[in-house]
């Protein structure tokens, strides 16, 4: 376990921080924090893509890229997924009624031992799994 608490976003805390909706303050503090101590937030790769598409779907592409531009500025590390991580998220996906990406948001906080940032109520019923910090 590592010796400091660590976080990862979904798509819900990203979009939150990006469109300045509920839960902004908390997520730019935890930005503000992580640049600090250099250490960044955690993001799946797979909830990225989510932010992208809801994005590119709501707006535009290009405001979906530049999304894209404006995370490269941020203390957001991108986790990959290898078989075994998509095989647990299968996994999380067949116990609890979340969407499959959110299952990726709550493998990788398993996995790197983290809090999961979300205001999603979906989430609700993983927090057995998981410690969350609601927006």
């Amino acid at each position: 376990m590592p010796a400091t608490q660590r976080w990862v976003l979904d798509s819900f805390a990203l979009l939150a921080f990006l469109n300045k909706e509920r839960g902004f303050g908390k997520v730019r503090s935890l930005l503000r924090a992580a640049e600090a101590a250099a250490e960044p937030l955690l993001m799946n790769e797979i909830n990225i893509g989510a932010v992208y598409y809801i994005t590119a779907k709501g707006r535009s592409r290009e405001q979906a890229e530049e999304v894209l531009r404006r995370l490269e500025a941020l203390p957001i590390r991108a986790v990959s997924n290898f078989f075994d991580d998509v095989l647990e998220v299968a996994r999380i996906k067949a116990r609890t009624p979340v969407a499959y990406a959110d299952a990726f948001a709550v493998a990788t906080a398993i996995r790197a031992y983290a809090v999961l940032v979300t205001g999603d109520p979906e989430l609700r019923s993983a927090a057995h799994l998981v410690k969350i910090d609601w927006l």
